[in-house]
């Protein structure tokens, strides 16, 4: 783990995972334990029968360590336990039940550890993305974000608890295995060896082709799921358009790609576990020939011959499962680099001697130059909101007009090279940026709500915020008499995104959620536009009347909502087209009077969009 351009961490997959596993790595370590013990047992029985069918049934000496040889001795000896068959029968059960026992601990503990890795994976998940910036949110998709967050996560836990815990047991497993065998028979041994260098190199040629099929199927799922995401969640808009069949055969043909991906992965899989089945087979019919051939010879007893065939079993599965997890690697690699992708993106940062000034102060723009990407929005824009004043922006889409409001809101941090905002003579970059955001409420044209009652939306913005202080926020917003006309008033559910609203009443509840924090700086982005203009007048009204002291930013395409304002902006192509009053404005003549004209003799629908 290192750190990246901003001064973060900047994770490697294996310090990312070292990461995860904080808090659940006591659980894999007894689920590890566990299975230690489970092998150490399952290696016990094949001996037991071994020496049952060539000491105690057959006349071979028995082939035990010289303290168990006596202690048969001090119970009677070979014969005792010859015409007692059933104490080695309890002591097979007696092996089963510890076995039992211990593959019970491994699942619980290893269960725990799985899930317990899986919480921790989605908290930091979620918590890195909370503190990603604006722009890293705009550059990638909801949909792929959550896939990422759900399918990766599984994956990757359950690589690290189905195959990652698995390696101590498989490595214990083939060691005494072939101790066990060399010391029964080391030729029939080597024949148990010859498939182990096959079994790796047809692993080993998988893995690239399969790493390679499983980016391109997760990368689709994401997609797959940004499409479900967009509809589910514009259902109204693609309703309204009658899109229905369009989107349909959108999801049919990108799921169409997806399941053919995976279809062209299975074939993969099919091959690789085919090869398998095909090598351990002929291993297996290799031992029981070789094994069948020594026995007749005499150079290995019946008891040998079944506990190498139970040893073998026993080295066939840890061997196949070795290939399994390069196979689950593969995948799992994907997964971890999608994961890292997100917990590698810079967070936001502040400076390390960041300050939280006074707001109550005036707002300035000096030389603000904004592009996004190598798009350019904004050129050498200046000007000077004072405090306690109402400022209009006024211009047509595109001209850069919420851009203006993202970076006075830090959405965007400004280079220092293309300019700087100051409120209170303080540059805003100096500032700590929740302090920043804290102190300037925002309502969008399109406002986000959640599914949740419309108490709690609009008292969302602190914790057990009295119903007279939502009551008194939302006659602000004008919208107080339409929810008190809800069956359920203000516990009335929204739905998702407030699907229940209309457009005027989702806007007006967005902007009594924002009056509630009492900011110093309030913009409105044009998110009067869903209201009538004699609501609009209502609501300017009584902000006029009730925010006395606060800057307000008014941006909209409405002259009649702009009119007031004591300074109002005009921007045209990201440039200051005219700047002045009302009055001033259409004394110049030029484009604020162009629209006022057209807007006084449209329709107020068609106006409403007037730019």
């Amino acid at each position: 783990m290192n750190q990246n351009e901003t001064g973060q961490q900047s994770y490697t997959k294996v310090s990312l995972v070292f990461k995860f596993l904080h808090g659940s790595k006591r659980y894999f370590l007894i689920s590890i334990a566990a299975a230690l013990c489970v092998t150490g047992v399952d290696m016990l029985s094949p001996q037991l029968i071994r020496t049952t069918v060539d000491g105690i049934l057959g006349e071979n000496a028995l082939q035990l360590p010289g303290f168990l040889v006596d202690l048969v001795e001090r119970i009677g000896g070979v014969g005792y336990l010859r015409e007692r068959l059933w104490l080695i029968g309890g002591l097979l059960v007696l092996l089963a039940l510890l076995s039992v026992t211990f593959r019970y601990l491994f699942i619980l503990f290893n269960s725990r550890g799985a899930e317990s890795l899986a919480e921790t994976m989605r908290n930091c998940l979620f918590s890195h993305i909370q503190r990603l910036p604006f722009a890293w949110h705009m550059q990638n998709q909801t949909g792929d974000i959550i896939q990422r967050c759900t399918s990766d996560v599984d994956m990757v836990k359950n690589f690290i608890s189905e195959q990652l815990t698995s390696v101590f047991r498989i490595v214990i497993l083939i060691i005494l295995s072939l101790l066990f065998m060399f010391s029964m028979n080391a030729k029939l041994t080597l024949v148990a060896l010859a498939s182990i260098p096959i079994i790796i190199a047809y692993s080993t040629y998988f893995h690239s082709k399969i790493s390679s099929q499983f980016m391109k199927c997760d990368e689709n799922e994401g997609i797959l799921s940004t499409i479900a995401q967009e509809n589910l969640t514009g259902v109204r808009v693609v309703r309204a358009f009658g899109r229905e069949k369009y989107e349909k055969d959108r999801f049919e043909k990108q799921n169409n790609i997806y399941t053919n991906l995976w279809i062209r992965l299975c074939r993969l899989l099919a091959l690789f576990w085919g090869a398998g089945d095909l090598i351990s087979g002929l291993q297996v019919m290799l031992i029981v020939i070789f094994g069948s051939v020594f026995c007749v010879r005499g150079s290995m007893t019946a008891g040998e011959f079944i506990a190498f065939i139970s040893y073998n079993a026993m080295l066939t599965w840890p061997v196949r499962s070795l290939g399994r997890m390069i196979a689950e690697m593969s995948k799992a690699g994907v997964s971890i680099e999608r994961i890292r992708y997100i917990m590698n993106s810079p967070v936001e940062q502040d400076k390390p001697d960041a300050v939280t000034p006074d707001m109550n102060g005036d707002i300035a723009f000096e030389n603000v130059t904004f592009a996004y990407a190598d798009t350019p929005i904004l050129s050498d824009i200046s000007f000077r909101i004072p405090q306690g004043t109402t400022f209009g922006i006024l211009g047509g889409t595109g001209s850069g007009k919420s851009t203006l409001m993202h970076l006075l809101n830090r959405l965007y941090d400004l280079p220092p090279e293309n300019g700087r905002i100051t409120i209170g003579g303080v540059d805003i970059t100096d500032m700590k940026g929740s302090w920043v955001r804290s102190h300037i409420g925002m309502v969008l044209q399109e406002p986000f709500l959640f599914s949740r009652t419309i108490a709690e939306n609009i008292g969302i913005t602190r914790r057990n915020m009295e119903l007279s202080d939502i009551r008194w926020a939302a006659s602000i917003a004008c919208v107080d008499d339409a929810i008190t006309e809800f069956t359920n008033g203000y516990d009335t559910v929204v739905g998702e995104r407030g699907v229940t609203l209309s457009g005027g009443q989702k806007q007006r509840t967005a902007m009594a959620r924002m009056l509630t924090q009492q900011t110093p700086i309030m913009i409105f982005d044009d998110s009067l536009s869903a209201v009538d203009a004699e609501t609009d007048a209502r609501i300017r009204q009584a902000l006029k009347k009730n925010l006395r002291g606060s800057t307000v930013i008014l941006i909209s395409h409405r002259v009649t909502t702009l009119m007031q304002a004591e300074c109002i902006l005009v921007l045209d192509k990201g440039r200051i087209a005219e700047m002045g009053s009302h009055e001033e404005l259409m004394e110049k003549g030029g484009i604020y009077r162009r629209i006022y004209n057209m807007q006084m003799t449209l329709p107020e629908e068609v106006a409403a969009h007037g730019v």
